[in-house]
């Protein structure tokens, strides 16, 4: 018989590519992981993994095998989520993506009433692109992700709960400085910075913008929105900035105003994802209700 704990110590070393360091995270010898996964590849008479003193390689066949394996582990562990659906919201633990370009800007402004509220709610926050959290997000890794949207979402259920418009930021002396509005026709007039490749804001930017990337000045790629500003307050350009992050940004920087763009918005929206047998949305529902009121509160 095939145990839950024989396929939690292969995904530990899928994970890993390393035997002890997988006996680590499963909190046993090595010895009794290697014992584990070796029986378990004696009963399925096929061998998952191939070991030398290097490294450790996974089979073809072992990756149909921890295929299965991860798709019976989510099933458990929805299945063990059944449970809370009938307790208090948020009385179990939550592991939540967010991406850098909304994380900063949106968790400050709603963490501290959830805390208020559910004080005994343990929440854990990771930091991402969106590619990656997608990923952990169809892997069980993490419960839900909170995305900037559009962004391709293929078999995710999407929660939609806000939206918000971008600003330019310049220098109080940029030409543009003081208008209450600016197009995308205006913006082939100033150096234009955003984020490096691999980053949705700049997509949504170039997007909101109806505009190609190689029609903007683009040779100035900042790794954050942070250095962004820092470059806008140099006078090396304007940067595209989301209302939710504009306080933040611009708190300490009297020399730097923001303007409106005035392409139809809104230009992006947040929403969380989960997978579609995710059993907790009780508590997705809830975190929505709090997240809105305080975006309300605080941004309009």
């Amino acid at each position: 018989m095939l145990s839950l704990k024989q396929l939690s110590h292969i995904i530990a070393v899928e994970k890993t590519k390393h035997f002890k360091k997988a006996a680590e995270l499963c909190n046993v010898s090595q010895s009794a992981l290697s014992t584990s996964i070796s029986v378990l590849e004696s009963k399925l008479g096929l061998q998952i993994f191939e070991r030398d003193n290097k490294k450790v390689l996974i089979t073809p066949i072992g990756k149909q095998v921890l295929a299965k394996a991860h798709k019976i582990m989510l099933e458990v562990h929805d299945l063990q989520q059944l449970s809370v659906d009938k307790e208090s919201p948020l009385s179990h633990p939550m592991v939540i993506g967010v991406i850098p370009t909304i994380g900063p800007y949106l968790l400050p402004k709603v963490l501290p009433e959830v805390r208020q509220q559910h004080p005994d709610f343990k929440l854990t926050i990771i930091e991402d692109q969106s590619h990656v959290l997608v990923e952990m997000v169809r892997s069980g890794e993490i419960d839900t992700a909170i995305l900037a949207l559009p962004y391709a979402v293929d078999g995710l259920h999407t929660f939609e709960f806000w939206q918000e418009d971008f600003y330019l930021v310049a220098h109080h002396l940029d030409k543009l400085a003081n208008e209450v509005s600016v197009s995308s026709d205006q913006l082939g007039t100033t150096r234009l910075l955003l984020l490096k490749d691999g980053h949705c804001l700049k997509d949504h930017a170039i997007a909101a913008c109806k505009l190609q990337a190689t029609e903007l000045d683009l040779s100035l790629e900042g790794a954050s929105l942070s250095t962004l500003i820092q470059m806008a307050a140099g006078r090396m350009g304007t940067t595209l900035v989301p209302q939710m992050a504009l306080d933040q940004l611009l708190y300490d920087s009297s020399e730097l105003t923001a303007i409106k763009l005035s392409e139809p918005g809104p230009h992006r929206k947040i929403a969380f994802i989960t997978r579609l047998n995710y059993t907790n949305v009780a508590n997705i529902e809830v975190l929505i209700h709090l997240f809105k009121q305080q975006l309300e509160l605080r941004i309009r």
